[in-house]
C-alpha cells in the first residue's frame, strides 16, 4: 500500500504548481540568473582578434575545441568573460573535500556544524581564485602564442587574467544565489545550461554533414539510437540502489513498550555521482587545451604526451578509465560514503544490521558491500564516458556526444525535478494544515472566543 507522501506525489499537477507562489518565485529567480549567465558568455575578453579566433575555432570545432566550447557554454569559443566557466570552483571544491578527509584539522572543521562549513567554503573560494589565476594566465600566454591577440604583452596578459578570474568568481556567486534562493543546485545548473545551450548548434552541424553526404544515414540512425539508449541506461543506473536491512530493537518510553522496527540503508550503485568523470576529464584536457591554443609551438615533451595521450588514443582511453575507477573509489570512501561514520551513527541510534555486530564489524561489512557495489558503479561510469569517445573517433562523427555531459544533464535534471516535487509536497502539506480543524486554529478575522468565568 502506498504511503501518504507517495499518494500526494502521484497527484501532483500543473494546477498545484500554479498555486505554489513561493516555488514559482524560486523558478523565475533561477531562470533570470541563468539568462544573465548566458548573456555573459557573449561579452568578449578585451584585446582578442575576433576574426582570427573565429577561424581558429572553426578548424578546432570538430576536435578538442568543440569539447571545451560545449563545457563552457560556448564562452571559450567566443573567448567571453566566462571562458573559464565554473570548472575552477568545482576543482577547488573537490580538492578541499579530499583534503578534509585526510587532514585532521580540516576534518575537525566538518564536525563543527555551520561555522565549520563556512570556514571550508572560505577555503574553497581561496582555492578557486588560485586555480583561476593559474588557468587564466596559461590561457593568456597560449592566446599570445597562437597569434590571437591584437597587442601581445604584459597589459594584454593582465587584462585577460583579471577578466577571466572576475568572470569565474561572478559565476560562483551566481551559483550560490541559485542554491540559496532558487531551485536546484546552482553550480550544477550553470554547467547544465552551458551544455544544453550548445546541443542545438552541434545537432544542426551533425545533420548538415548527413545532408552533404559526409556521414551515411545508418551512422546517423546509429548515433540517435545510441543517444537514447545511453540516456535510458544512465537514468536506470543513477536510480539503482543496494538496500541493507537495518533493525532497531524494542524500546520502552515511560510505561509503553514499542516493538522493534526495521528499515533500510540505501547505498547507490554510483555513490560518487559525476565527480570522478569531471575530475578525470579536467586533468586529461589540461595538456590538450594548452596545445590547442599554443598552435604548433608545443615543445618535444608536450608533443610526446599528445602523441600517446591525445583523445581517442589507446593510452588515453586506458588512463581515462583508470582515473575514473580510482576517483570513484577514493571519493566514495573519503567523502560521499564514510563507512565509519555510518557505523557510529547506527550504533548511537541503537540500530544494527541483522547478523552483524555494531561497531567495527558493521564498518567492515559496509566496506565489503560498498567496494563490491562500486565495481558495477565504476565500470558503468567508465563505460558511459569511453563509449562516445570510441564511437566518435571510429566513425569520425563531428557531433561531440560526451559521456560526462550526458551524466551531468541527466543527474541535474533528476535532482531538479526531485526538488520541485519536494517543494510541491511541502506546499500541499501546508494547505492541508490550514484546512484542518486543529485545536487553537482560528480563521483570520474571527474574534478570540471569550472564556466563561470560573467558579469560585
Amino acid at each position: 500500500m502506498a504511503s501518504a507522501a507517495e499518494q500526494m506525489a502521484a497527484n501532483l499537477s500543473w494546477g498545484a504548481l500554479g498555486k505554489a507562489t513561493e516555488l514559482r518565485q524560486r523558478i523565475w529567480f533561477t531562470i533570470g540568473l541563468l539568462i544573465i549567465y548566458r548573456l555573459g558568455t557573449y561579452i568578449p575578453v578585451p584585446g582578442i582578434d575576433g576574426a582570427a579566433l573565429r577561424n581558429f575555432m572553426e578548424q578546432a570545432q570538430s576536435g578538442i575545441g568543440g569539447i571545451l566550447s560545449m563545457f563552457t557554454g560556448g564562452a571559450l569559443g567566443r573567448m567571453g568573460v566566462f571562458a573559464l566557466g565554473i570548472m575552477p570552483y568545482i576543482s577547488a571544491s573537490i580538492i578541499v573535500q579530499l583534503l578534509a578527509s585526510m587532514v585532521p584539522s580540516l576534518e575537525q572543521l566538518k564536525k563543527e556544524g555551520e561555522q565549520g562549513r563556512k570556514k571550508i567554503n572560505q577555503y574553497t573560494r581561496y582555492g578557486t581564485v588560485l586555480l583561476a589565476l593559474f588557468q587564466a594566465y596559461g590561457l593568456a600566454r597560449s592566446l599570445e602564442a597562437g597569434g590571437l591577440a591584437h597587442t601581445p604583452g604584459l597589459f594584454f596578459q593582465a587584462s585577460v587574467v583579471i577578466t577571466l578570474v572576475g568572470g569565474t568568481m561572478f559565476l560562483m556567486w551566481l551559483g550560490e544565489q541559485i542554491t540559496a534562493r532558487g531551485i536546484g543546485n546552482g553550480i550544477s545548473l550553470i554547467i547544465f545550461v552551458g551544455i544544453v545551450a550548445e546541443i542545438p548548434a552541434a545537432l544542426a552541424n551533425f545533420f548538415a554533414q548527413g545532408r552533404s553526404g559526409a556521414i551515411s544515414t545508418p551512422v546517423i540512425l546509429g548515433v540517435i539510437v545510441m543517444v537514447v539508449a545511453v540516456i535510458a541506461f544512465v537514468v536506470f543506473m543513477e536510480r539503482a540502489l543496494r538496500k541493507l536491512r537495518i533493525q532497531y530493537p524494542r524500546r520502552q518510553v515511560g510505561m509503553k513498550i514499542y516493538d522493534g522496527q526495521s528499515s533500510h540503508l540505501p547505498i547507490k550503485v554510483n555513490p560518487a555521482g559525476v565527480i570522478p568523470a569531471i575530475f578525470a576529464s579536467s586533468l586529461l584536457l589540461l595538456p590538450v587545451t594548452i596545445s590547442t591554443f599554443s598552435g604548433n609551438q608545443a615543445g618535444p615533451i608536450m608533443s610526446t604526451i599528445l602523441a600517446y595521450f591525445g583523445p581517442g588514443q589507446p593510452l588515453y582511453l586506458l588512463f581515462f578509465a583508470a582515473m575514473i575507477v580510482f576517483f570513484a573509489y577514493f571519493y566514495t570512501q573519503n567523502v560521499s560514503f564514510k563507512s565509519d561514520d555510518v557505523a557510529d551513527n547506527l550504533k548511537n541510534q541503537g540500530g544494527f544490521i541483522p547478523g552483524i555486530r555494531p561497531g567495527k564489524r558493521t564498518e567492515e561489512y559496509l566496506d565489503y558491500v560498498v567496494n563490491r557495489v562500486l565495481v558495477i558503479g565504476s565500470a558503468y561510469l567508465a563505460g558511459v564516458c569511453l563509449l562516445p569517445e570510441i564511437i566518435r573517433h571510429q566513425w569520425s562523427v563531428p557531433f561531440y556526444f560526451g559521456g560526462t555531459s550526458v551524466l551531468i544533464v541527466v543527474s541535474v535534471t533528476m535532482d531538479t525535478i526531485n526538488q520541485v516535487q519536494s517543494h510541491l509536497l511541502a506546499h500541499q502539506y501546508e494547505g492541508l494544515i490550514e484546512k484542518s480543524q486543529l485545536r487553537g486554529k482560528r480563521k483570520p478575522g474571527t474574534a478570540k472566543p471569550r472564556r466563561a468565568p470560573s467558579r469560585r
